[in-house]
């Protein structure tokens, strides 16, 4: 067996997960292309992505191995950002930040997604 094991994402959560991203992206000035690099990513990229996926994980309610698929990584590398995130909230500014981010995202996305007329 040569070929990597993908585990199947749908559409719906790599959108989400774009939009965690995005947001982060926005605040930050890092581009969403930075924190999705292939190669190793720089510390700022890589801070950036570490609050998208914690973005993730409080805004959407989802298990650290979700956000992991959702978001091409390790279930490991989701909880390290978590922590690391978790311990930077104790930033004032930073945690303000997570907090409005959170609200946004959970506010915009609701609990289901909209049907559109045909």
């Amino acid at each position: 067996m040569s070929q990597t094991y993908r585990v199947p994402v749908t559409d719906a959560d790599r959108i989400r997960a774009g939009l965690a991203l995005h947001l982060i992206a926005a605040c930050t000035g890092v581009s969403a292309e930075q924190m999705r690099g292939p190669d190793r990513l720089n510390p700022r990229a890589c801070r950036a992505r570490w609050l998208a996926l914690y973005l993730a994980y409080v805004a959407y309610g989802w298990p650290l191995e979700r956000v992991g698929h959702a978001f091409g990584v390790n279930r490991a590398t989701v909880s390290s950002a978590c922590r690391w995130a978790e311990d930077a909230r104790d930033r004032p500014a930073l945690d303000t930040l997570l907090d409005r981010l959170e609200a946004f995202a959970q506010g915009l996305l609701g609990d289901a997604p909209v049907a559109l007329p045909r």
